[in-house]
């Protein structure tokens, strides 16, 4: 995600029947026109839209579509998200040439998408289903966009029946250093979305402090509200003793739920986050430090995903882009009862 900014929350449109590709379309086009596209651009993604939505349609199960709006350097931009359990496809590279189709058609979605978006990725194991990423701009990013610590992806979205979710998330990059806040508001609904954006202003107002340090900001102006489990980690670059062994250093607090993993070829594991409820019963605010290798992943994500995922039965996906990886997590691990909210950040 680099210098990108989500302007809004995922928005997720379940796709299984032909008459739920309009409907995508319409909400997609209605998105990219308040974000300021024209009318070009919003073709494209109206293209874009409605050929993953039929994709989902003609080869999927349990289909769906995130859409969610972007912002690099004042350039407004559309995320499109498309996840199945279906078939999944053995050649990648076979399904992506025109002409080529297993049901019967011209073959010329997947295709279409590529030429179309600005960013394309997509990952797919048979018999577990296909993940597909496009993003499309405004107008053309600036050629030599800021460059930071880390590349982002995030999910965020409310506990199926509600309108809002009690799960958010903050990010503010500012060259060598990137602080990342996940917020699960107790509860679910309004109560809970108020203690989650509380969480999120004290998180804003206090940007230049330490994890351990927002926290205990947080613990105090959260009082008035349900409370909330809250973790937040610093991620600074290190000067490496070498350029092979370059490492990054993460300052990490949690108290409750939100969990935290790192993930690389080298070493694996969970930071420490410490029970109880920010703004009404936090015995201890602790900070713990670990190293992140260029290209290893953090992970930070509520108790809407199940703390058991593993990315071992994924070949190939720990190299695929951040919001990819979180949308496979989402797509398997997803308890399907609660708020959920998934980050994954890559060095």
């Amino acid at each position: 995600m680099n210098n990108m900014k989500s302007e809004i929350r995922n928005v997720k449109l379940p796709v299984t029947e032909a008459s739920q590709v309009a409907e995508a379309r319409r909400m997609a086009t209605n998105l990219a026109r308040n974000i300021g596209f024209n009318e070009t651009e919003i073709g494209k993604v109206a293209i874009v839209v409605s050929e993953a939505a039929r994709n989902l349609v003609k080869h999927a199960i349990s289909g769906e579509l995130l859409l969610k709006s972007l912002n690099c350097e004042g350039i407004a931009g559309i995320e499109i998200l498309a996840l199945d359990k279906g078939p999944g496809m053995t050649n990648i590279a076979e399904c992506l040439r025109d002409g080529y189709s297993t049901a019967g058609s011209m073959g010329t979605g997947l295709g279409a998408i590529v030429r179309l978006s600005a960013l394309f990725d997509i990952h797919s194991i048979p018999r577990v289903g296909t993940a597909l990423l496009v993003r499309l701009w405004s107008k053309p990013l600036p050629k030599n966009p800021t460059r930071y610590n880390l590349d982002i992806g995030a999910i965020c979205l409310p506990k199926p029946g509600e309108e809002v979710s009690g799960d958010t998330y903050a990010v503010d990059q500012r060259h060598d250093r990137s602080l990342i806040l996940v917020v699960d508001g107790l509860g679910h609904g309004l109560l809970a979305a108020e203690a989650g954006m509380e969480a999120v202003r004290i998180f804003q107002n206090n940007i230049n402090l330490g994890p351990a340090a927002i926290i205990e900001a947080a613990h105090f102006a959260l009082r008035g509200t349900r409370g909330a489990a809250m973790a937040v980690s610093e991620v600074n670059r290190v000067q490496p003793p070498s350029v092979d062994k370059e490492k990054l250093s993460v300052r990490f607090s949690g108290i409750g739920n939100i969990a935290g993993v790192i993930l690389s070829s080298e070493e694996s594991h969970s930071m420490v986050s410490h029970n109880g409820i920010v703004g009404h019963n936090v015995h201890r605010i602790q900070e713990f430090t670990y190293s992140l290798p260029v290209g290893g992943l953090l992970v930070m994500h509520s108790d809407g995903l199940q703390s058991r995922w593993n990315l071992e039965r994924y070949p190939g996906i720990a190299g695929r882009h951040p919001n990819l990886i979180a949308g496979v997590l989402y797509r398997d691990f997803n308890r399907g009862r609660d708020d959920i909210t998934v980050i994954v950040a890559r060095a």
